[in-house]
């Protein structure tokens, strides 16, 4: 007997099986097991493994377009001897192997990839050093204080380069610049009209400068959100122990912060090997060229020189050397990793 929500009775089948509470009726044998239902009418899903791979295809496609092609062309035009001539009237001669063993076989190449060499590690490590003293010092600043020297620090970072190498050629200016007046002014003589860009050395040295300061505010910030990743209790431990700033830098901040020297480091590196604006804007790669790295160089052959597939050539060989000096640092990284 069941009785409704109106409160009429009414009886059930005699023969009827008990419901047991909770569990679904059984299907009769030899039926087929009701599937998932598909949504929106029927439809079938996409399998959920495609679902990243569509994701990520737009971009996939667009880096494609953007950076394989123009490097796929890039290296083809390598192995063709195409100058003015040939621009001109749309021939492409091959050259083989030409343009690569005429490179190897030039000392002013090497002198170049040389240079290029001692450019890249003295930014590097004067970015990583100032750098990371100044992460420091933001960690250890008051609130408003911090804020002004972020503030300071990104305004630097988000000056446009061409602006930058400006400000800098006024700075350094033979005749009206303020270094000679600074000079001067401290007692120094002969900087009447000084000209601070007349050997290549003295020219890669203000664009370092430039680069340094340029680049210390991303090691600089970037840093000082590392460092707020370090427990207070560990600086406390060290404090107990005896340990002195300099002991305390490497015994608890550089371990816990070792991966993000790494990635820094391997991110600078291919930065300022790759710098061209900064150099090229600053004195073109002068005087007679001897301030010229690869990037430069590539530009002159094939710009000024038009010498086309010399500088495809050399373009390659700068992504080449930059990829087996990167593999040694891959594996530093991949290193560190298994150790974690």
């Amino acid at each position: 007997m069941t009785v409704h929500s109106q409160g009429a009775a009414t009886s059930a089948p005699e023969d009827a099986p008990p419901k047991s509470a909770g569990r679904p009726p059984k299907a009769p044998a030899g039926a087929a097991a009701p599937g998932p239902a598909s949504p929106r009418g029927g439809r079938k899903s996409l399998p959920s493994g495609w679902l990243p791979y569509l994701l990520i295809g737009p971009a996939v496609i667009s880096l494609a377009g953007l950076l394989l092609y123009p490097l796929i062309k890039n290296v083809i035009l390598s192995f063709q001897d195409i100058n003015k001539v040939e621009f001109i009237q749309r021939k492409y001669p091959s050259a083989g192997f030409g343009n690569y063993t005429e490179l190897l076989g030039d000392p002013n190449f090497w002198t170049v990839v040389v240079r290029s060499f001692a450019f890249t590690m003295a930014n590097v490590a004067l970015i990583m050093a100032l750098g990371s003293l100044i992460g420091i010092l933001l960690n250890r600043l008051g609130k408003w204080m911090r804020l002004v020297l972020s503030m300071a620090l990104v305004m630097a970072w988000a000056m446009p380069i061409v602006a930058s190498v400006q400000v800098f050629n006024w700075l350094f200016d033979e005749q009206f610049g303020v270094m000679n007046w600074v000079m001067r002014s401290a007692g120094f003589s002969g900087y009447e009209q000084h000209n601070w860009f007349e050997s290549g050395l003295s020219t890669l040295t203000i664009v370092t400068v430039l680069v340094v300061w340029g680049s210390i505010p991303f090691v600089a910030l970037n840093m000082y959100a590392g460092l707020t990743t370090v427990g207070a209790e560990l600086y406390e431990a060290a404090r107990m122990d005896g340990a002195n700033g300099w002991q305390t830098f490497w015994k608890v901040v550089f371990p816990n912060l070792k991966p993000f020297f790494l990635v820094t480091t391997f991110l600078e590196v291919i930065w300022v090997f790759k710098a061209f604006t900064q150099v090229y804007a600053m004195n073109k790669g002068g005087p007679d060229r001897a301030s010229e790295i690869l990037p430069v160089f590539a530009y002159v052959e094939g710009q000024s020189q038009s010498h086309y597939g010399l500088a495809a050539a050399i373009s390659v060989l700068t992504i080449l050397i930059l990829v087996v000096v990167m593999s040694f640092y891959f594996r530093l990284i991949l290193k560190q990793e298994e150790e974690q």
